[in-house]
């Protein structure tokens, strides 16, 4: 597999050498333009509502540079004369200066891309997409990306660079260059395909197994990405639970209680049609109204010990298991504001609650 140039008809090759020369020249000046959008990016993301992992510039080598311009595309007509894919490298190429933002979850993606393009007044955005479209709507994988074309406007370092590309020119400010945003998963999966397919020492040494494993680790990586994104996702919900002034105040309804409870406790559920009116009345008995207070009152550590010291003989529902927990939590108050008065005939409910209760202060003073 030879390179580009290697493989270039020789009729092309001054004229890619003409560019390269002149890429030599200007390059300096060009890496003072990545600096500078890489800098101004920085900075603006940097006090966003979302931080990125590390933002990133680089300028493309000579090498990268003149492999790429060395490519050829399909002649305008059959049989006829080979036809350089970027014959006004200065005015097409748009990944001179190229930019990587790199965030933690695909969602953020999104985030970054819309922080970018509301700074109207540093760059307008000329193209926008997602890399792995293609390979969503053709049911294959690819790594995810979001790429921005993006032009700079009045920059000072641009026109320091367009002064040494041609002194001739009045220098405008404005720079095509382009901008990826990607997560870390992909940015790992995309570092290392590109070193072993483009950047490999002897293109010889290649297998098509490897172009299995590359698709066989995207689609791993897109199940990591999802689950992380789940994990925020409901992390987010539950830490919503203790917000005072927001969803942490919300009246607990038979529905609010069943939201919360899934959220909080999934393994331990009910039947989805069933009502959950008596959580309410139950919590209701004690002054529990809030979801933040039904949130503290389902403890990881207190519904640990509860099922400690009942040593229940089956997993509970979650019935049982709430009025555990506010037992554990209010003892014989909860047994007077919930169970049959102490003088009525029969009274199983009572019953049952003082030997839970027993059962509790028994454990308790093995704590001691």
């Amino acid at each position: 597999m030879p390179s580009h140039w290697d493989s270039l008809d020789a009729s092309l090759r001054e004229s890619v050498e003409q560019n390269v020369e002149i890429y030599e020249r200007v390059r300096p000046a060009l890496k003072l333009v990545t600096r500078d959008v890489l800098l101004t990016l920085r900075d603006m993301l940097k006090d966003s509502e979302v931080t990125p992992l590390f933002v990133t510039g680089r300028t493309k080598t000579v090498e990268s540079f003149k492999e790429k311009i060395s490519r050829i595309e399909e002649p305008l007509e059959p049989g006829g004369p080979p036809v350089l894919k970027f014959p006004d490298p200065f005015r097409t190429l748009n990944d001179m200066v190229g930019i990587r933002v790199i965030t933690k979850l695909p969602a953020e993606n999104a985030l970054v891309a819309n922080i970018i393009k509301h700074q109207r007044q540093l760059f307008d955005c000329r193209g926008d997409r997602e890399k792995d479209i293609g390979s969503i709507e053709s049911g294959t994988y690819g790594y995810s990306s979001r790429h921005l074309i993006l032009r700079t406007i009045q920059n000072e370092a641009v026109k320091e660079y367009q002064s040494v590309f041609n002194p001739d020119a009045v220098p405008n400010g404005s720079y095509f260059f382009e901008c990826q945003i990607r997560t870390i998963f992909a940015h790992a999966w995309s570092e290392i395909e590109h070193d072993i397919r483009f950047k490999a020492e002897d293109p010889r040494a290649w297998t098509p197994h490897f172009d299995r494993q590359f698709t066989a680790t995207a689609a791993m990586l897109e199940t990591v990405e999802t689950a992380f994104a789940d994990l925020h996702e409901r992390y987010e919900e539950v830490r919503s639970f203790w917000d005072a002034d927001g969803e942490g105040a919300a009246p607990l309804t038979p529905n609010r209680i069943r939201d919360v409870w899934r959220t909080l406790l999934p393994h331990v559920d009910r039947k989805v049609d069933d009502d959950w009116g008596w959580a309410a009345e139950l919590l209701a008995a004690h002054g529990l109204n809030q979801t933040m207070q039904l949130a503290g009152l389902l403890s990881a550590n207190r519904i640990t010990e509860v099922r400690r010291a009942l040593d229940h003989r089956y997993s509970p529902g979650p019935d049982r298991l709430l009025d555990d927990l506010l037992l554990w939590q209010y003892g014989t108050r909860h047994i007077d504001l919930t169970a049959e008065a102490a003088d009525a005939v029969p009274h199983p409910r009572r019953d049952s609650l003082l030997r839970r209760l027993r059962q509790i202060e028994r454990y308790r003073l093995t704590k001691k």
